[in-house]
């Protein structure tokens, strides 16, 4: 196996079309951060789905059908390589919408074809999980916490395949919430931004907004009642003075981020204890924070105040390697070529839990958890 490797990323899971380049360097044949972006091309689809309120999956594959060549093509430019310099071709292959999911799989299915390159499928949740790695060359182990629009989970990251899932949130991810409290509220989509740039206005202590499940051991949660509660607030004041004003608004907001930010802290301090007991002898314990909602200052800083607290650091890779993106799948295509993984067959799946031996989240169905 060469000492390095140049890997063509794709990502279609949700409204995100991605593709990067990324250079991986080999230590004893294993991949050792962090890793060379030569690219990361996005094309995003908030302007297709703002006026639902939401991703709507149909018009999110059809724009990824429409966009994944030239976004492909944009990626190799920018990298100032052509297909013939690629070592092989990552695809994110579930879990995530499957009409996204399958439009990506397809096309790279085609380039790795034609280019004769390997193909490498790979779990959207797992691209997460290596982010660290990637951008800051973190060793294995390390504690994750995954919080965006379709995930909420802490894991712990024990080596390359091997996932331990710590808690997860049992119905609404907090991205979701985000975005369903700022539709309630009459702000734009995606909500997570409108919400925290109308927080910072608010009131936090007005409304009392419920913390579930902290009332219960393990690190598992739930956000799904936390929105019912603002929608109540709401509806409360549009009875009572006949409409919202603009401090109502903020103090809504304000409220449930910081109810938010505290669950996410509570349950991750929680996930650092059962990490630490797993691996006593580390000297200097990681958390990182992927996924979108690590975007919201205030989480953040909840965060890094827990992480203090319990003896943690904590690492937030840039905003663009937290959000949906084709680097993360790059490079954990080439953690696992790397590893002397021979690639089988890639096909589209809707679920792919990292933890397959965890119990099935609530609402997960009966093929079991997305994730």
């Amino acid at each position: 196996m060469a000492s390095e490797l140049t890997i063509l990323g794709i990502e279609s899971s949700c409204d995100e079309t991605a593709a990067a380049v990324v250079r991986a360097r080999a230590e004893g044949g294993v991949a050792r951060g962090p890793g060379q972006i030569l690219s990361n091309a996005v094309f995003g689809q908030e302007d297709l789905h703002a006026a639902f309120g939401g991703v709507v999956p149909e018009i999110a594959a059809r724009a990824h059908a429409e966009r994944l060549d030239l976004v492909v093509r944009r990626a190799l430019e920018e990298a100032g390589i052509g297909l013939g310099a690629v070592d092989a071709v990552a695809v994110t292959s579930g879990p995530g919408l499957i009409g996204g999911v399958l439009s990506g799989v397809m096309a790279a299915k085609g380039i790795a074809l034609g280019a004769g390159k390997p193909l490498i499928g790979v779990n959207h949740l797992e691209g997460h999980a290596l982010t660290p790695r990637l951008s800051d060359g973190v060793d294995y182990p390390y504690l994750l916490l995954l919080a965006s629009g379709g995930h909420c989970q802490l894991i712990a990251v024990e080596r390359l395949g091997s996932y331990l899932r710590l808690g997860s949130t049992i119905d609404d991810a907090p991205g979701e919430a985000f975005d369903k409290v700022a539709k309630m509220l009459g702000l734009g989509f995606p909500g997570g931004p409108e919400v925290e740039r109308r927080a910072a206005e608010g009131d936090a202590a007005r409304f009392e907004f419920p913390r579930p499940l902290m009332d219960r051991p393990g690190a598992d949660m739930s956000f799904s009642g936390l929105k019912t509660a603002v929608l109540r607030a709401r509806d409360r004041l549009a009875e009572g003075q006949g409409g919202l004003y603009r401090r109502d608004v903020a103090d809504l907001c304000a409220g449930f981020q910081a109810a938010v930010a505290e669950v996410l802290a509570s349950k991750a301090a929680r996930a650092m204890r059962a990490f630490r007991d797993r691996y006593p002898g580390l000297a200097q314990p990681v958390i990182a924070l992927a996924g979108g909602v690590a975007a919201n200052t205030s989480l953040r800083a909840g965060l890094d105040a827990a992480a203090r607290a319990e003896g943690f650091a904590a690492i937030a890779p840039p905003l663009r390697l937290c959000t949906d993106n084709a680097a993360m799948i790059a490079w954990a295509g080439a953690e696992h070529l790397l590893a002397g993984e021979h690639p089988g067959a890639v096909s589209a799946r809707p679920r792919w839990p990292l933890d397959a031996g965890a119990a099935p989240l609530i609402g997960s169905g009966k093929k079991g958890a997305k994730a």
